[in-house]
């Protein structure tokens, strides 16, 4: 029997199948980066169940989550938006997710790229925090605190610490798998050695 997170148990294989693969795994493309900050700001207030379902939906309206694209969308693209009912049609979420794109661009052109930025918050490295239940995973850190304030400085929006932590959790800056979780052991070895 293959031991997962609590969160999961019970779970559709579509849960079951981002716990497996996704969540927590290191990610450093920018596009893939960019996805999932938009994505936890729609969250907000949600159950990443209901974005997890849509997901597919947000990724055909928002052209791939390509930042370039997304910063250009008009007042005509977010009504259009607005009426889609495969994502969720929220206009302050929306006019977010455009607005984070344009500041997105310029942070990537001031560090090289998103990725570059991100992980700094973590000295480059995935924090393995070996909880050994739920209950012992807080809902922000210090360093989501940083990374929110940081965000929120540069002019993004929906970052609060929250917010940052599951993203922070999403791809992989830290492992909150538990302990007795397959996934755990798996991206402890993805972890390079120094």
């Amino acid at each position: 029997m293959i031991l997962r997170c609590d969160w999961v148990t019970g779970a559709d294989k579509l849960y079951q199948d981002y716990h497996d693969r996704e969540w927590g795994t290191p990610t450093h493309d920018d596009r893939k980066l960019f996805e999932f900050l938009v994505l936890e700001g729609f969250q907000a207030g949600l159950s990443w169940w209901i974005i997890l379902k849509k997901r597919q939906n947000f990724r055909a309206a928002f052209d791939g989550f390509d930042p370039r694209r997304i910063a250009e969308y008009s007042g005509e693209k977010v009504d259009e938006l607005l009426l889609n009912p495969g994502i969720i049609r929220n206009r302050r979420k929306i006019e977010a997710a455009i607005h984070n794109a344009q500041v997105f661009q310029r942070l990537q052109q001031e560090f090289g790229s998103f990725d570059a930025y991100l992980w700094g918050f973590v000295s480059g490295e995935t924090r393995h925090n070996g909880w050994k239940s739920m209950n012992e995973i807080p809902a922000r850190t210090p360093e989501s605190d940083a990374l929110s304030k940081d965000l929120g400085n540069r002019g993004f929006k929906f970052v609060g610490s929250t917010i940052c932590y599951a993203f922070m959790q999403a791809v992989g800056l830290v492992n909150d798998h538990v302990l007795d979780c397959f996934r755990y052991q798996e991206l402890v070895a993805m972890t390079p050695r120094v």
